[in-house]
């Protein structure tokens, strides 16, 4: 998805396609979204199939829809590529679940993803980050898209409990989940492609669960975690432990990625901002913040309306899906001054929603944060120029905003 929109004039709404693969491959959504916040806030479409959906896009109103879980439920359903056909792992799956259920569960796992506890693991995440950052000082051509996918795992694989040898099948499995459209991860049809996945998923950390209680005793990491967790006063079901773990893997795969190469590119384009980074390292969390709005890797959530709902001047009808755009929200000119400008020292508090609100609040953000922190502290500290060597390719995805390319290169000159 481009990040920096072209002009938003003449935007016929009616014949607005937001479920069009090309409008985030090759198109740009930002002025769409744009014209969405000023003239139609809460906006209808309806698909060929007959499936429909309610759109918001203001910053207030997708905090609304993400954090009224009474009004706003999950239960059904909390990504779009589940339009029109009930999750079946609803009430089970963390993500799907909502309050008291999902407080529950999310307390157990999160006391492993504190800010403190991860803490303890800045200088393993900072050995893998610098090993990943290695090749690309070879001189050659370093496509950071492609490789970034691979980073999460070199990361929390340990963290999970996940052996070295299974990361590059699992990485590819949560990319066939988060963009079964795209060339690069589909196996058949986009419904095929997502129901390997899952199934592949789901049984991987099924089995991983029967060795380790075979193997007896317990190895410390999250997934060894999930074993003991208690939600209401019960353990949780197998069924339950497979598919939080899968949560888990999804979580921890597929948006950091995103987050990196898109704000490397927007460094790239910006060679003020990426020299203004590096002169002053103290800039660095200030660039995370920034990345993590500009990119919004996840690009929306879908909530489905418990009873006919008022929002944004409009009504959406009892059991209407509704997406919430937080890309959108990330560029609204209501809550940031200049939206649509990359500002490394973007004054004021930025107070983007690139890891959800409310209930659902990212669960690993204190870990993803971290380890973006890191990322660009190694990256500014190792490479005094950085340029493009082709053109970037970009996800053919309408959740996941990212790129499956990104060629650069790396010229040694200056010292760091």
């Amino acid at each position: 998805m481009r990040l920096t929109p072209g002009a938003g004039r003449d935007i016929d709404l009616g014949r607005v396609d937001l479920f069009d693969l090309d409008l985030y491959t090759s198109g740009d959504p930002h002025p769409i979204w744009d014209v969405m916040r000023a003239k139609a806030p809460l906006h209808h479409q309806a698909l060929p199939d007959g499936r429909e959906f309610w759109s918001v896009t203001r910053y207030d109103d997708v905090c609304r829809v993400l954090g009224d879980y009474q009004t706003f439920t999950s239960e059904r359903g909390t990504v779009v590529t589940h339009l029109g056909v009930d999750d079946v792992a609803a009430g089970k799956l963390m993500t799907s679940t909502d309050p008291p259920r999902h407080t529950q569960v999310r307390r157990a796992i999160g006391a492993k993803l504190t800010a403190r506890v991860v803490a303890s693991w800045q200088d393993r995440i900072r050995q893998a980050i610098v090993h990943f950052l290695e090749p690309a000082l070879g001189g050659g051509t370093f496509d950071l898209a492609e490789q970034a996918l691979r980073l999460p795992a070199m990361v929390t694989g340990p963290l999970l409990g996940i052996p070295e040898q299974d990361w590059d099948e699992l990485v590819r499995l949560t990319a066939m989940v988060t963009a079964p459209s795209d060339p690069h991860f589909q196996h058949g049809s986009e419904a095929a492609t997502l129901a390997i996945a899952h199934h592949e998923l789901v049984t991987y950390v099924t089995e991983w669960v029967k060795r380790r209680r075979s193997a007896g005793g317990e190895d410390g990491s999250l997934l060894d975690h999930l074993m003991s967790v208690r939600a209401g006063g019960e353990p949780l079901t197998d069924e339950e432990i497979a598919l939080d773990g899968y949560s888990l893997l999804l979580g921890a795969n597929v948006t950091t990625p995103h987050t990196v190469s898109g704000t490397v590119l927007a460094l790239i384009e910006r060679p003020e901002q990426f020299a203004k980074a590096r002169a002053d390292p103290s800039l660095v969390p200030n660039l995370v913040e920034e990345g993590l709005r500009w990119t919004s890797p996840a690009c929306n959530f879908m909530r489905y309306a418990v009873s006919d709902t008022r929002i944004s001047g409009g009504t959406v009808p009892a059991g209407g899906a509704v997406v919430a755009w937080i890309a959108s929200a990330n560029r609204d000119e209501s809550q940031f001054t200049d939206p649509h400008e990359f500002d490394i020292a973007r004054s004021g508090a930025n107070r983007h929603v690139a890891f959800g609100f409310g209930p659902h609040y990212c669960i690993g953000r204190p870990l993803a944060w971290m380890t973006l922190r890191i990322f660009f502290e190694e990256l500014l500290l190792r490479f005094p120029s950085i340029e493009l060597d082709g053109e970037p390719q970009h996800l053919r995805s309408y959740f996941i905003a990212g790129m499956t390319h990104l060629p650069i290169v790396i010229h040694k000159r200056g010292t760091p």
